[in-house]
This record gives structure tokens, sequence and C-alpha cells, in this order.
């Protein structure tokens, strides 16, 4: 039932490594698939002779570009990524050639022996660097540039004295951090005996992938046939079709099944990974703590290819002064490319960037204005009614004070600081725009079919681990009293279910299947209800009971299957519209904004510089919370990423993910509930607008504990050892 925990179907057999992810999978007569990669950041190619790979016993197959239709690139926004490099690598790991071969061992003794020989190129590894550099592409090097421009200067106050302004200032970096999903990216292609080929794909956008992969191979889709697989995590990642798209050519070649499954180091070089972000913010507050204005430039990393850099783009934007009302705002954002592995859209992206700079910032101005910094916030919270600095005006719930107020008010940890340690505390608030945005017109389907008692839900969303199976059979029993329903992902053969992340699924696969259940609902309470003279919606369903609101009527939930033959209803969800943001970047670009709050205590060890999270309190606002265990899950994976993000984890440099020591009990202080109008059963996604506010708030207490400024993720030993 909607409210309660229940148990993940997929729960145990994930607990006992009994679930079959893509990588598990077989198939008679398979060949093995390995990558060529470029060992350089920017090359030209000068030639790729793959005689030695054929020499090799078991090689069966090797692909180049020039294997494929012309210009054939993808791209989940802009088609600007090769398959395989054409003429240039822009990136190190970027993919050349692929290898098919009996065993994976003896692929990779071919793509070991595939001779490509380079020119380098100088590369541009700072975004900063590369606005004024060479061209990476025919385009440029600028993915997107968004100057927000919102409201006017506040000169004097309304009696006509001249405002004092207390003005702080920073520069903030934030680096690239990998997803490291438990299973890495695979794929399997089958040839089909019309001429196409079958994915098994370890993707949560199963339609979007088909017609990418589709295109790359010069076949119509309907010749694509894409079944999503066990993915064993996404986070935002999974938006490269080259592995799939190269699987499918060297099927198609061969004529044999043919698989690949990466190992970490490609995982992590083939990109994918949060924006790197670097930051400078001017803040001006009157001496009352009134905010007067946010003034900020930001720049992000976005790689070698656009990725999902101008969709991230427009959720920072709206994200970059914070959840406070902002009286005037110049915020000017770029996306830029790069020759680093292209950045993907990891949970809470961009609003995780700017939450570390513009709440140091907040930190900033109390100390200036001697001003507790949790009142300075409450201060200038946003609340409904009030105003983005897109011009957005927010007519649904805007909890900040109150999530805010839940953190700060929370018992502080029972636990005394260690001897010898510095003990911090820090705050933040943070905001996440969610489901599609600027105008995506995103939609969601789903079928309920109802035969002898037993429901089967069909719909095209995939289960990447965030819990969605679990909430469609919760669903199921809260409107038609059937507790186990069986659900079958549909891959291609339904319409779309749109892509996860951002609260979709939650919001709209859910609402299809909702709309579905309720109108069998309907169908087969209107018999009930004729008896006793009233009509079906005076009817509830629940405990595996048929009550009517007056308690006259209680009846079994079997009633309703008698004399009913087979049922089946399909449901739609559509999520709001918005519009694009204008070149002054106002606009109702947003369907809807969820906010947290987070409170972190920290204890340091001044000479070692060793950080201790002691504990994390969070006030997240839910709309209503679907399952408490979940809700719970998804938090504590938010804060462990957060944590990593904040103390061990540099994508460039070191790859050191937070073990379960380095992450504290979370606490829940409040799951605020003010249901979200138009969602269904008035429920926001959690996980992207959780992990926002963590980093920064972890920041805070490192800077309360040692009174250093801070201004770069992740904060290594070496800078916070105190003098």
């Amino acid at each position: 039932m909607i409210g309660e925990s229940t148990p993940r179907p997929d729960g145990d057999a994930k607990a006992r490594g009994r679930f079959s992810y893509t990588g598990d999978l077989w198939a008679p007569g398979l060949l093995w698939c390995v990558l060529v990669r470029s060992p350089h950041r920017h090359a030209r190619i000068l030639g790729v002779d793959a005689g030695a790979a054929y020499a090799v016993p078991g090689v069966r197959g090797v692909v180049t570009a020039a294997d494929l239709p012309a210009g054939a690139c993808h791209g989940a926004i802009v088609a600007d990524r090769p398959v395989l490099a054409d003429g240039v690598v822009r990136f190190a790991g970027e993919a050349v050639a692929a290898v098919a071969a009996e065993t994976l061992q003896a692929a990779r003794a071919g793509a070991a022996a595939v001779l490509v020989s380079y020119q380098p190129l100088e590369p541009a590894v700072d975004p900063e660097h590369a606005f004024a550099g060479p061209p990476l592409h025919p385009d440029g090097n600028v993915l997107r540039h968004i100057a927000l421009r919102h409201g006017r200067p506040v000169r004097v106050r309304r009696d006509g004295t001249p405002v004092e302004e207390v003005v702080v200032e920073g520069l903030y970096e934030v680096p690239a951090q990998y997803q490291a999903n438990p299973a890495t990216d695979a794929a399997l292609a089958l040839p089909s005996p019309d001429g196409g080929v079958e994915l098994h794909v370890a993707t949560p956008y199963p339609h979007a992938d088909r017609d990418q992969v589709a295109e790359c191979l010069g076949l119509p889709a309907g010749m694509v046939r894409l079944m999503p697989t066990g993915a064993g995590g996404s986070g935002g990642s999974r938006e490269d079709v080259g592995l799939t798209t190269v699987v499918g050519l060297l099927a198609l070649r061969t004529g044999r099944p043919v698989k690949a499954v990466l190992d970490r180091d490609e995982s992590l070089r083939a990109g994918g990974h949060r924006h790197a972000a670097r930051m400078k913010y001017t803040h001006r507050a009157d001496r009352d703590g009134r905010l007067l204005a946010v003034e900020a430039q930001i720049i992000l990393d976005g790689g070698a290819y656009a990725g999902v850099s101008p969709e991230v783009i427009g959720r920072l934007i709206g994200c970059a002064a914070g959840p406070y009302m902002v009286p005037y705002a110049a915020v000017d954002a770029w996306a830029v490319r790069t020759n680093n592995a292209p950045a993907g859209a990891m949970r809470g992206p961009g609003a995780v960037q700017v939450c570390f700079a513009h709440e140091a910032q907040m930190d900033k101005l109390a100390d200036a204005l001697g001003m507790d910094p949790v009142e300075l916030r409450l201060r200038n919270a946003l609340s409904t009614g009030t105003m983005l600095t897109t011009g957005q005006v927010l007519d649904g719930p805007v909890p900040v004070g109150a999530a805010l107020r839940a953190v700060a008010e929370a018992a502080p940890p029972a636990a005394p600081p260690a001897p010898g340690t510095l003990r911090g505390t820090g705050y933040a608030v943070g905001l996440m725009p969610l489901l599609g945005i600027e105008g995506a017109d995103e939609s969601s389907t789903a079928t309920v079919r109802l035969d002898g008692g037993v429901v089967t839900v069909t719909c095209a969303a995939v289960e990447v681990g965030q819990g969605f199976v679990t909430l469609v059979r919760q669903i199921v029993d809260e409107v038609l009293g059937v507790p186990d329903a069986i659900v079958l992902q549909a891959g291609t053969a339904l319409p779309t279910a749109g892509a996860p992340g951002v609260g979709r699924h939650t919001w709209l696969t859910a609402g299809a299947v909702e709309q579905a259940a309720r109108e069998i609902r309907e169908r087969l309470l209107a018999p009930v209800a004729a008896r006793y003279g009233m009509t079906a919606r005076l009817l509830d369903v629940r405990d595996g009971r048929i009550r009517s609101y007056d308690g006259l009527i209680d009846l079994p939930v079997d009633v309703m299957y008698e004399d009913t033959a087979t049922v089946t209803t399909a449901g739609a969800c559509r999520a709001p519209s918005t519009e694009p943001l204008d070149d002054a970047g106002q606009g109702n670009a947003y369907p809807a904004v969820a906010f947290s709050a987070c409170r972190v205590v920290v204890d340091l060890d001044p000479e070692l510089g060793t950080i201790r999270v002691v504990d994390v309190t969070g006030a997240y606002d839910a709309g209503r919370v679907l399952d408490p265990a979940q809700a719970r899950v998804r938090v504590e994976s938010s804060v462990a990423m957060g944590v990593g993000l904040a103390l061990t984890e540099d994508a460039e440099s070191v790859w050191a993910p937070p073990g379960p020591w380095d992450v504290p009990q979370v606490r829940v202080a409040a799951w605020i509930e003010e249901p979200q109008p138009g969602a269904p059963f008035g429920a926001k996604g959690l996980g992207d607008a959780a992990i926002v506010p963590v980093p920064a708030a972890l920041a805070a207490a490192v800077r309360n504990a040692t009174g250093l400024e801070l201004p770069r993720l992740p904060m290594r030993p070496r800078d916070v050892v105190v003098d």
C-alpha cells in the first residue's frame, strides 16, 4: 500500500549475488567484444591497421569508423559523438576500433594487436582556456551560454536613504565525480533473421538508445529491437550508446551474438560523470541581512562531446542563487567542450555544484554581518508565491523554511567529540528542478491487465535500482487491492516511458499506472455499487476489503472479480507544460521544484587532517512519502554520494568512493509532506534533491571547525591541517 514500507522483489537476489545483470547474459555461439581506446587526449588518427589482429587465433571481426555510415554520431541532445573515432580522437579513452573473438582473452589480444598511428595534438583540458582555444568541433567549444538577468539593483531604501551594502566574494571549484555503478556498462547483440538486430542492454533509456543506434547503423528503427536488462545502478550515467552500436555492428557483420562488458577502468575513462565546475560569486546584502544581489560566473567542463550539458546548464541557472529571494541577479553560465572525458547527468546535475558555492557565500555573509547562518537563510528563504531568479513564480509547496528549521532544531549527536579533535557543524539548503525542463514534451504510458485476480503491469520504464517496480506494485495494491502485481518491462515494444531521474518515473510513469488501474477499478466497482444504489466513487478498496464511505458496505475484494473476464486498460501521464528560457534566462522552465536542507556534524583531527562525519540530519520536500523504507534508501545513497564528493572523489586525479565506514547513520528530521499539485499521490522524486545540500553542509562543518575558507572539493587531509 502507498505510505507503507514494502520489500523489494529484487532485494533478496541482489543481496545474495543471484541477480542477473547484463554482463551475466549468454547466447549460443557468443563472441566477445573488446574496444581499442586512444591513449591520447587529443590526436589525429593517421591510420588503423587490423592485419595483426586478424592473425590472432579466435578473432572473427574488427570494425572501425570506416565500417559505419558516414558521419555516424550520437548524443542525447546534440549528435556530435562518433561511435568510433573518425579522423581525430578528442579524449583519452575514446574508442577507435572494436574486435570480436571467440573468447575474451582472444578479443583482448586482438585489440592489443590493432595498430593505430596517431599524431598528438595540443589538448584543451581547462574550460577557461578552451574559450579562446582552437575549436574542437566545427560549431566551436561553447556548448551553451545563459546570461541570466533578473530584476534591478537595489541602491536606496523605500525611505530614499542609500542602502549600506555588505559584499562577500568567492571562487569555488567542484571536481568531476563518477557514479561507479555496481555493474559496469554491458551489451549483448543478436542478429535477427530480417537483417536487423536485437539488443539486450544495461540502459535506462531504451527508446532513445534504439533510435540513436538505428541511425548510426543505417537501419530503420523497426529493425532494431532493444530490451533493457539488469542495469546495476544508473545515477545519471549510461547515456553513451557507442558500446551498444558497436556490438550491434559486429553482430550484423559476423552473423553471431556479440557481447561486451566494460571493466571498471574502461567505465571510468568513458565518461558520463558529474560536470567539474568553476564558479565565481559575489553576494550583496543590507545590514539587516536581506539579500540585494547575486552575481556569478559559472563554467562547466562538458568534456569532448555535448552529452546533456545544455540541459544541465538549464537546470543549474535556476538554482544558481539558491532557494532565496533575490531582487537582482546577474549570472552567466557556460558549458564548454574540452579534451576531457564527456560529462553526464549525475544525481542532482548542476544543482550540487552551485549549492556548494552559494551556501559558502551565505556563511560568509553571516560572518560579515555577525548573524547566525540559519537565521540569515530563514530571513531570505523562498516561499509559495515567491519567484526564482528565472522569473518563474513558485505556486506549489516551497517548504524551505520548514526544512531548515527541522534540521536546526533536531537534537545534536549524543556522542561527544573524540579527544584531540575539533567539532564543527554546518548547514545548507538546496533546490532541484524536477522532470524535463524548458519545453520538454515528456509523457509516459502503461498497460494494466487483470485476469482472474492477477494483475500484470507492462510499461517501458526501466528498473535500475531506484525501486520503481516496488512503487508500481504499491500503486496497484492501493487502487485495486492486489498486493503482488507482476511488472513486465516492455523495452521498445510499447511507447516510451521517458528516462529515469529527477523524479520522472515517480510522477509520469506512476501516474500512467495509477490512471490505468483506476479505470479498471471503476469498471469493476460499478456493478457492485449499483447493487446498493450508489456510484463507484463512494466505495474504497483497502486491506482486501471494499467499504463504502458510510461503513454500510463491507465486502471482500474478491466480489469485484466475480463474473469478470480479462480486463486491460492503458494509462498515460504527461508532464506539466513549460517553456524555454529566453535570452535573459527568464521563463517558466520548470514543471516542479523540490527542496531539501541538511545539517552535518564532523570531528576533525587538526594534526592529521582526517575528517570523520559524525552526523547527517536532513529534511526533505517529499510531497508524500510513498514508501518510507525506499525513501530512506534514496536519501542514504544521496548522502553517500555527497560525502564522497566532499571528501574523497576527484575523477581527474583519484577515484576513491566512500566506504561504509565513511558514511554515518543518516537521520531524517522531517519528511515534509505537502502534496505537489498534479503529481500522482502528491509525491515528488527524492534522490536528486536529497544530494544537493550534502557537500555544501559538510564543507560548512569543516570550515566551522577550522576557520579555513576551503573553496574547493574534495577536502583532503592536506587541505584541513590546522597549524
